[in-house]
């Protein structure tokens, strides 16, 4: 799955609360044992240095997300409006 191309259509205006959102979710997931510790250790890196809302933030944590929690992070995509890549996100999960 490309996170990157799914990012890429997320709204400039909607990247912060997203960011927020995915945060949120992976700190209160009961998965962490789930995560790569190489993806962790870029998540990370990316909050120390504040880039979670950047394009490759995001990417970043919509990957922790869809691994530890699949069905919240689609819900969470469709309650702030990002029915087209919840539906693209979907289809993805559904072939793995």
């Amino acid at each position: 799955m490309d996170y990157g191309k799914l990012v890429e259509a997320v709204a400039i205006q909607k990247r912060s609360v997203l960011s927020d959102k995915l945060v949120d979710l992976i700190l209160a997931s009961k998965n962490d044992d789930k995560m790569p510790s190489q993806l962790a250790n870029t998540m990370l890196n990316h909050w120390q240095k504040d880039v979670l809302n950047t394009q490759t933030g995001l990417t970043v944590l919509l990957e922790a997300a869809v691994l530890l929690e699949p069905e919240k992070t689609l819900a969470a995509l469709t309650e702030l409006q990002l029915t087209n890549i919840a539906e693209q996100l979907k289809e993805a999960l559904v072939k793995t």
